[in-house]
């Protein structure tokens, strides 16, 4: 029989799965659910998912959880939501159906088009407004696309009939019966189409796109009431408190709530924030500025790198090689060799994102002998992961003067030690792991805490955070050196592969 504290329900819908905690009063997960659902590639480099089947995966997980015998429904003081950022779903006002698959963050069908744009000078403006840069990962560019290329949508959106957002915007409405259509401040600034400086949607980037806005949700802050449950799943109606992108729920969760603290989440992707406080800072050197969250009308920013192919290289490694049966065994594989022997696997199956931002770059395992062996290329595949995040962390590095002191790190792949030693050791940095894996969903549930009255301030979820190991470096610099440099070759050699009329 669990305590009879308040819980919060918190969703963390990421782009392979949704998790959903129930997390106590003292920030422990104390219940988890989990459900995968299949992910669509429609053409080379596309990637969609069907939103309805995300809505299920919530649904059947909120009743699970709902059926606890332990659990009396009133327990669950608020709703928390965290969520794959830029993946976007336009739907009826009316009928709540999607008019097309939602695309998802990692598709690249918008390649050109972004090139187009960027030859028409865009760049400059977008990445002043935005933080962000002209590029496929990105929302606008999406929903342009849907509604250039299904029949109708178009001119349903200017009657009106339309509404879009990305995933946390999806699962209010369904949560909410349709009465509410909103986001909040940390994923509406990942859609191009948001000013981070004023914090409104930008009339002339919304010009710029062709989109209209009254297909846009309100933004509102990341702690505060965003809506309340119709009584489909809860016989009675639950606030929703909380709303933060995934990363910047991550970097929450790890407690990194002073300036100049760095986290990075292993996921499909990885992606390293940096909290720069109320420090604004122009992007360079591959990275992002973005708003990290936005609490008693306090904006807090966020510098951002981003990989694009993370734990989803080890799911290839299983899913379409099948030289591994599950995820865990890559650790002890990779630590059957000592070296890669030469052979360097660089990732790049949806191109390549900081410091290179390639749309065009692709995969490429390089070095080959007739003794690679299934150890070398498991090993090469880890160390390809840790590489580009170093590739990160310098470019912070660079635009903020200063080393930081530790990289905090959590996500799935953050369970392979062999992993955690090398990136330790590759970027010269001692790496925090924390006791949890679950970041995204317990820095949405402290939000909604926090907004619901559960904790009182954010110096309160700071004693929430536990850490579980501490990785320290093992090489010496010149062979960091010697390895990094290697990497950067074969990286160029994966530059620019496929042309722009193939992407």
């Amino acid at each position: 029989m669990r305590n009879n504290d308040g819980y919060i329900l918190s969703i963390d819908q990421g782009t392979s799965g949704t998790t959903i905690l129930l997390v106590n009063t003292k920030g422990e997960s104390v219940y988890k659910y989990y459900q995968s659902f299949p992910q669509s590639y429609p053409k080379p480099g596309w990637v969609e998912h069907d939103p309805e089947v995300i809505w299920q995966t919530v649904s059947d997980g909120i009743k699970e959880i709902l059926a606890l015998s332990w659990l009396q429904e009133e327990q669950i003081k608020a709703i928390g939501i965290t969520n794959q950022r830029e993946t976007v779903v336009v739907w009826d006002r009316q009928t709540g159906l999607p008019v097309y698959p939602a695309i998802v963050w990692q598709c690249r069908r918008t390649a050109n088009f972004c090139a187009q744009l960027t030859a028409e000078g865009l760049n400059t403006p977008v990445t002043e407004k935005t933080g962000l840069r002209l590029d496929p990962y990105f929302s606008a560019t999406k929903i342009r696309w849907i509604l250039d290329h299904v029949a109708g949508v178009r001119e349903r959106a200017q009657k009106g009939e339309l509404a879009c957002g990305t995933i946390d915007s999806w699962l209010i409405w369904k949560l909410t019966g349709g009465l509410s259509h909103v986001t909040d401040y940390s994923n509406a600034c990942r859609t191009l189409l948001l000013n981070i400086h004023t914090r409104q949607w930008d009339t002339e980037l919304l010009q710029e796109f062709d989109l209209p806005l009254n297909m846009l949700p309100e933004v509102k802050s990341s702690v505060g009431f965003l809506g309340e449950t119709d009584t489909t799943l809860f016989s009675r109606r639950r606030p929703i408190t909380g709303v933060l992108g995934d990363q910047q729920a991550a970097l929450f969760g790890q407690g990194c709530l002073e300036p100049g603290m760095i986290k990075n989440t292993y996921g499909t992707g990885c992606f390293m924030l940096m909290n720069t406080g109320e420090k604004c800072f122009l992007p360079e050197y591959g990275l992002l500025t973005s708003i990290g969250w936005v609490i008693n009308n306090e904006t807090t920013y966020v510098l951002e790198g981003s990989v694009f192919t993370g734990g989803a290289l080890v799911k290839w490694l299983r899913d379409e090689l099948g030289i591994i049966k599950e995820a865990a065994e890559t650790e002890n594989l990779a630590k059957k060799v000592s070296n890669t022997n030469d052979v360097y696997f660089v990732p790049a199956f949806t191109g390549l994102g900081t410091p290179h931002w390639d749309p065009y770059a692709r995969g490429i395992i390089i070095g080959l002998t007739c003794g690679t062996t299934k150890e070398h290329l498991v090993r090469a595949a880890l160390e390809g992961i840790a590489y580009q995040v170093k590739e990160v962390v310098d470019s912070m590095t660079k635009i903020t003067g200063c080393k930081p002191e530790c990289l905090r790190v959590d996500g799935g792949a953050a369970a392979n030690n062999f992993l955690l030693q090398f990136q330790s050791d590759v970027c010269g940095l001692p790496i925090q792991r924390n006791n949890s894996l679950e970041l995204t969903g317990l820095g949405a549930a402290f939000c909604a805490g926090l907004g619901v009255g559960l904790w009182s301030d954010v110096d309160e979820i700071k004693n929430l955070v536990k850490m579980e190991q501490l990785f320290k470096p093992e090489i010496s610099a010149s062979v960091r050196e010697k390895l990094c440099a290697n990497w950067l070759r074969a990286v160029e050699r994966a530059k620019g592969w496929v042309g722009s009329e193939n992407a």
